[in-house]
């Protein structure tokens, strides 16, 4: 499609995925943002790229593409990255049972290890050692700093491929070949709507007839810990095993469920599971917890950020817990186990959405899958 024009709508990570994508196909691409940066759930994350997350198979190839693409990019670009891997920590007989499962089913096809309590120690002076049993190692985890890399990935591709950013814009109409904010117009011959609101917004029948709804997350940031003190790889506490299908591959899983079910009800009411990664500077990013529905309460639920920050007592241990920053975003999320929203409401126009939490981790392999097949 040498010398085709394209406009993609939005800036976050699927926005810039998509105009990735394009113009490394030759297309003119100019991207337009509502906003004068990303500040959605782009840059409101862990900016872990977590493949771990995702069942061996399909979901698992797409996100190690992802990975790739973020590498690149990163290496590239001077963005900076860090590929710490994650583990997750047993301190009760049915969650060593599960990780146990899990290795099982999957050493053979990704980078995965079941550690004893000595190793994972090794591995980490942040894990909790009181009653710990073992820990679920997996090497292919990646942590960017996404409020800034966002924003980064965007200079790269305007220096790299001449894509044209229009921010403090937004369109707020399309007709075919044309995009209109107010007055204004341009046009191409394709055009790629990848952001949330802005489909809710240009599409606003469409988007209530399809079966989507919005996540809010709580999460928040703890100070930079001293001395330079890292706590290498992105630590998760059980709880995690019951909220990523990845990990549907352990056959004891619905039992471990059950226990939690019993054991944290409030937990699991409020979607909460509890991880923690660690930027350049040596800040904490902790959280989360999930509350599903169109319209959210934009006021913080204090009990919640207790309730993840006494969870994470159970398996961390930091040199400094004070608090930095606390804050909410917001993703939509398909409602019928659907990984991801691509539509096309009109010839010429594509929407592509319903990432939900996995955003950062998916994208760049979902855009270069999607644009590439075409």
């Amino acid at each position: 499609m040498k010398n085709s024009s394209a406009i993609v709508i939005g800036a976050g990570i699927v926005g810039l995925a998509t105009a990735r994508a394009l113009a490394l196909r030759g297309y003119r691409v100019t991207v337009f943002e509502r906003n004068e940066r990303a500040v959605g759930a782009s840059i409101r994350n862990f900016g872990m790229i977590w493949p771990i997350g995702q069942a061996t198979g399909p979901l698992f190839e797409r996100a190690i593409l992802s990975r790739s693409i973020w590498k690149e990019v990163c290496t590239e670009a001077g963005i900076w990255h860090d590929e710490v891997g994650s583990m997750h920590l047993a301190y009760e007989d049915d969650e060593l049972q599960a990780i146990r499962e899990y290795v099982e089913v999957n050493e053979k096809y990704r980078d995965c290890a079941l550690l004893t309590p000595a190793q994972a120690l090794e591995r980490s002076q942040a894990v909790n050692p009181d009653g710990l049993k073992g820990a679920l190692w997996s090497g292919e985890e990646m942590i960017v700093e996404s409020r800034v890399a966002i924003g980064q990935v965007a200079q790269y591709l305007a220096g790299k491929y001449d894509v044209e950013f229009h921010w403090n814009t937004a369109i707020s109409k399309i007709e075919y070949p044309k995009v209109f904010s107010g007055a204004l117009s341009w046009e191409a011959d394709e055009i790629f709507v990848c952001s949330g609101a802005d489909f809710e917004t240009l599409y606003p029948e469409l988007f209530l007839a399809t079966d989507i709804t919005k996540c809010k997350l709580q999460m928040m940031r703890l100070v930079a810990q001293p001395d330079g003190w890292r706590i290498g790889p992105a630590l998760c506490g059980g709880l995690s095993m019951i909220h990523y299908p990845g990990f549907k591959a352990a056959a004891s899983l619905p039992q471990l469920r059950k226990r939690y079910e019993e054991q944290y009800p409030e937990y699991l009411k409020w979607g909460i599971h509890v991880m923690v990664s660690q930027n350049g500077g040596g800040e904490l990013t902790i959280g989360d917890s999930h509350e599903y529905g169109l319209v959210h309460d934009p006021f913080d639920k204090e009990f919640i950020n207790r309730m993840i920050t006494d969870y994470l007592h159970t398996f961390a241990s930091f040199k400094d817990w004070q608090l930095m920053q606390s804050w909410h975003g917001i993703y939509p999320k398909m409602m019928d186990g659907r990984t991801e929203l691509i539509l096309e409401p009109e010839a010429g126009v594509t929407i592509i959405n319903g990432i939900g939490g996995n955003g950062m981790t998916l994208s760049f392999g979902l855009c270069e899958e999607y644009i590439g097949s075409r």
